[in-house]
Formats: C-alpha cells, structure tokens, sequence
C-alpha cells in the first residue's frame, strides 16, 4: 500500500488569512518511510506568541526559507495522485487549497482521508481523539508533537494501526470508499486549479 502522511504547522487557525509555517509530507510504500517533504516556510510575517508557542517555530527559524509559491508544485508532484491523509485533515486541506487558488498553481490529485474521524469509528470510547491521546493509546514511539515532519509521520503510524485493526495486516487496505465511509463525510479531493488569463492593463501597451 502507498499513500502520502500530510501535515502542517501555522501562524493561525483561518485558512487564506493565516500563513503556512512548515509542509510536512511522507510517502509510505508497504508500511515502509519511502520519501520525505519537509521544510520550514517564510509565512513573510510575523509569527504570533501562540502559535510559536504551540509548534516552537520562531521567526529566527524562517527567516530566509522558501516561501509558499515556491514549494506548491514541488508539492504537488511529490504527493501526485496517492491517497493523502492527515489528522484532521480539514484544516491542512483548507489551508492548502487557499494557497493553491492564490497562487493558481495545480493541486496534489489524490483523495485525501482524515485519521481523526476515521479513528473514532475504529478506535470508540476514548476520551479524545487528539493525535497525541491516539499515539499514547496504541503505543506509537513519539518524541514530541507539533512539527510537520513528525506529526505526519504519527498519523501515517495511526493509520496502518486503523489497517491492522480494520484486515489483520497493514498490507492488506480495504477499499479505498469503505475507508471514505468511515470518515462520514463525501469524498475529498483538492479543486482542479487552472491558471486563469490575465486582464490586459491598458498601461501596458503605453
């Protein structure tokens, strides 16, 4: 099985408003780390006290990193059109697809899964269903949480977990709908983005 683990760390919670700090994306093949997307991103403003204090990255640490439309189509030719998944994947989605749209740059092609409502159909009766309480619950080894790269890496464990649990190996995926159907929500995929003509200024052709 190969599918791509997403996940990404920002100045904010509101998609188009707030800026991407960090992209995080690891393809797994056969339960196995086969490549990694990783890198911090100059959100060319100021990052706020909260969120450096829930994820520890400061404006020191972005300071002459590539920004967003830089790394888009790299991107999106590195996820192509694998299964994507992440732990409430709607925030990471909607921020993605904000920037996508802006900088009218075509998106990953894949359907993209969320491990957070997956895992309460799988896993029911926990307390919460936070990345760290899942981590904790199943015994995934964990260093820390609220970096890209390794909160990617958890939820991609989470998910072979969800697998095993589902089949009896994490070799053997059911269905890609009966993995839709757990999530409760239509299927998701990134908008086609096509770039659009540009007006022609008059000034232009003074």
């Amino acid at each position: 099985m190969r599918f791509i683990a997403f996940d990404l760390e920002t100045t904010g919670t509101l998609p188009g408003v707030d800026r991407i700090v960090e992209v995080g994306a690891v393809r797994f093949v056969n339960g196995e780390v086969e490549a990694v997307f990783s890198t911090l991103v100059d959100p060319e403003r100021p990052i706020p006290p909260g969120a450096s204090a829930v994820n520890g990255i400061s404006d020191e640490m972005v300071a002459g990193k590539p920004k967003i439309e830089t790394l888009l189509q790299p991107l999106a030719e590195f996820c192509g059109d694998d299964v994507m998944v992440a732990h409430n994947a709607a925030f990471d989605f909607q921020f993605l697809t904000a920037d996508y749209k802006r900088a009218e740059i075509p998106a990953p092609r894949g359907l993209v899964l969320c491990s957070y409502l997956m895992a309460k159909k799988v896993f029911p009766g926990l307390a919460n269903y936070k990345l760290g309480t899942l981590v904790q619950h199943l015994q995934i080894d964990a260093k820390g949480f609220h970096r890209a790269e390794e909160d990617a890496t958890y939820c991609a464990k989470l998910f072979l977990k969800m697998i095993e649990r589902m089949t009896g190996s994490h070799l053997n995926p059911p269905p890609l709908p009966n993995l839709v159907s757990l999530t409760g929500k239509p299927e998701v995929r990134f908008p086609v983005i096509e770039p659009q003509p540009k007006q022609l200024n008059l000034l232009d052709l003074l």
